[in-house]
């Protein structure tokens, strides 16, 4: 069983800039896929970035193409969402997740983090 724990949540401006990361531990992480996901409050949780285990193959919700970018170092086992222009609404927890395949992590992920808070100020 792989465990993740998210850091680098806070408060930014619009337009501001952060760097999530999520730590794994326990089982090996090099054969998973990982992903973001983030759920504002009143609304349900919403896929927003995938990494496929080698890292070639991302893929990303409209809403945050061009601004946020999805990576992994397998040697740190830790998964990165860059975050960048940053608006309103991209306000959320955010959750790191793993899955088995690029597809799996998409859509129903094996493992979860516990979230860390981004909020962006207008």
């Amino acid at each position: 069983q792989v465990q993740l724990v998210e850091s680098g949540g806070g408060l930014v401006q619009a337009g501001g800039s952060l760097r999530l990361s999520c730590a794994a531990s326990g089982r090996t992480f090099s054969p998973y896929a990982m992903g973001w996901f983030r759920q504002a409050p009143g609304k349900e949780r919403e896929f927003v970035a995938a990494i496929s285990w080698g890292g070639s193959r991302q893929y990303y919700v409209d809403s945050v193409k061009g601004r946020f970018t999805i990576s992994k170092d397998n040697a740190k086992n830790t998964v990165y969402l860059q975050m960048n222009s940053l608006k309103p609404e991209d306000t959320a927890v955010y959750y790191c997740a793993a899955g088995t395949s690029i597809a799996t992590v998409a859509t129903s992920p094996n493992t979860w983090g516990q979230g860390t808070l981004v909020t962006v100020s207008s």
